[in-house]
């Protein structure tokens, strides 16, 4: 599948632009649409377009520390739906998004549980019951977060279902550099770019991960039941935070600074992404086409 070149302009290209991998698919999501294209088990290309919400293109996106809280909500309203979507490709038939709310709801309290709650609880125990400071304490906690972190997420990319949908978001990266970088979306002239982007979901998460060891170090000793709800009270505050390190870290991209600083969030993308394809680079390149078609339909 190739491409006239695309007509972007500075203002476009940061940080309107992002994505997410599905079941043999990938989302794309601009400023005013969301686009999605998943590979149907007959080999066609299948794509659903649908306008983003007022809320998306309101002025909460542009208000600092706000918006990062939308791009946490938009990665979950917006993913439940495009998975439905996938799942309904591969199945032939409509699926309802309510069980995959369900589902998505449990994964979430798990996942709050497993990185947050366990963590916390393990830095109680090493102040006190082995008598650690609350600095100790505290660090010792955010080093066991971000060894879960990154053993789940490489631990689950041993399964080829997961293998497949890391290669779908090396695609996603792939397509979003070549457009950045005003280049032709043609699977074989995206192949060049890198797998890595430094606005990934997955850099969010690292990026969480790693706020949440000074800020939780700030917080000093406390009681179990007290450091477990700040845990989760101050999530917010850390995507918050989070959202907007990476955003200054992609304005900063070309620069030695902006390299240094995006280093970590690129270097955890080595085993969240895998190489696509040219099948998967095209579907990532019809979803992208199809989500800058409908933009330029509504401006």
């Amino acid at each position: 599948m190739s491409s006239q070149q695309p007509e972007a302009d500075p203002a476009d290209r940061l940080p309107s632009y992002g994505g997410q991998a599905v079941i043999e698919g990938v989302m794309m999501r601009g400023t005013r649409v969301c686009a999605t294209a998943v590979r149907a088990p007959d080999g066609t290309i299948v794509i659903k377009t649908a306008p983003l919400s007022g809320l998306y293109r309101g002025r909460m996106p542009r208000i600092p520390f706000l918006r990062g809280l939308l791009a946490l909500v938009d990665a979950l309203v917006l993913g439940m739906r495009s998975l439905a979507f996938s799942a309904g490709v591969q199945a032939g038939e409509a699926v309802s998004s309510a069980p995959m709310a369900a589902s998505m709801i449990v994964s979430l309290a798990a996942g709050v549980a497993l990185f947050f709650l366990i963590p916390a609880g393990a830095g109680y125990l090493a102040e006190r019951v082995w008598g650690w400071s609350g600095l100790a304490a505290n660090a010792t906690e955010g080093v066991i977060r971000l060894g879960l972190l990154l053993g789940y997420v490489g631990a689950i990319g041993i399964l080829p279902e997961v293998r497949r949908v890391y290669a779908y978001h090396g695609a996603e990266h792939k397509t979003i550099h070549a457009f950045e970088a005003r280049a032709e979306l043609d699977p074989a002239v995206i192949a060049a770019y890198p797998r890595e982007h430094p606005r990934c979901g997955t850099a969010f998460l690292l990026t969480v991960v790693v706020f949440s060891v000074v800020l939780f170090s700030l917080l000093g000793p406390m009681a179990l039941l007290p450091r477990l709800l700040s845990r989760i009270l101050l999530i917010p505050v850390l995507a918050s935070l989070a959202y907007e390190y990476i955003r200054l870290t992609g304005r900063w991209a070309g620069t030695f600074w902006g390299r240094l600083l995006a280093g970590p969030n690129l270097a955890i993308q080595r085993l969240t992404t895998r190489e696509p394809d040219p099948a998967m680079m095209e579907v990532a390149v019809a979803a992208f086409q199809a989500m800058r078609q409908g933009e330029q339909a509504i401006s």
